[in-house]
């Protein structure tokens, strides 16, 4: 289990843990929803990978991908997010399990929150907080943000250039982005991190995210320096 999985303060969820391959689920909801979540990731893996085998572009391409013809749902939002961010489909791809296998977990319990390799879809009906790690000293796991329950459903996803296995062109400690979407919140950060190799680089992520279609907010952290822009608000 990632170390950081163990440092959640709430209590009033049940937590339970699902891996399939490379996806590695952490879910908090109101019961153990662990059978319910392995069959949905495994419903959607199996959709995403019927769908490469014939297309492997859309798996290896580090742009955005034209689809032809009909496509699957899950693949033609990951595209669609994709293009606005301007990367490859499968940028978005823990964001978009994330999703998609919360809402099906919002059948059974109104509260779901599931992290997928840093990329979090959140569905709360009370105010939580979420806490940011990065590879920063001067940062560390210091900050958290506030997530409002009236603004939920929504994604929040992490990217890093320092932290972690996903890929990243960039050197960014942490670049954490938020939207009504964890599929574009995930390509988002992808984007922006990509950019980010020096400290003087933050300015330009921000103007970046500014010109993302959907962004709620977001934060960039590299070495002693944080810009943030948007709406989102940041607590100790």
């Amino acid at each position: 289990m990632k170390f950081y999985r163990y440092w959640c303060e709430d209590r009033d969820l049940i937590s339970c843990n699902v891996v399939i391959k490379e996806s590695d689920l952490y879910i908090r909801a109101q019961k153990n929803l662990e059978k319910k979540t392995f069959k949905a990731v495994s419903k959607y893996r199996l959709i995403l990978e019927k769908y490469i085998a014939g297309n492997p572009s859309f798996k290896n391409s580090l742009e955005p991908v034209s689809l032809k013809g009909n496509v699957p749902f899950i693949v033609e939002k990951m595209a669609e997010a994709a293009k606005k961010a301007g990367v490859g489909p499968m940028a978005a791809v823990a964001g978009a399990i994330a999703e998609f296998v919360g809402k099906d977990l919002l059948n059974y319990s109104p509260e779901v929150i599931i992290e997928n390799g840093g990329d979090i879809f959140i569905k709360t009906v009370k105010i939580r907080r979420i806490g940011i790690y990065s590879g920063s000293p001067s940062f560390g796991k210091k900050i958290a943000i506030e997530i409002l329950p009236q603004k939920t459903p929504m994604g929040i996803c992490t990217s890093s250039g320092t932290t972690g296995h996903s890929l990243s062109l960039g050197e960014a400690d942490a670049v954490v982005v938020s939207s009504h979407s964890a599929i574009l919140a995930d390509a988002s950060a992808t984007a922006i991190g990509n950019i980010i190799k020096t400290e003087l680089d933050i300015v330009g992520g921000i103007e970046l995210a500014q010109k993302i279609e959907g962004i709620k907010g977001v934060i960039i952290i590299k070495n002693d320096r944080m810009g943030v822009w948007g709406d989102i608000k940041i607590c100790n």
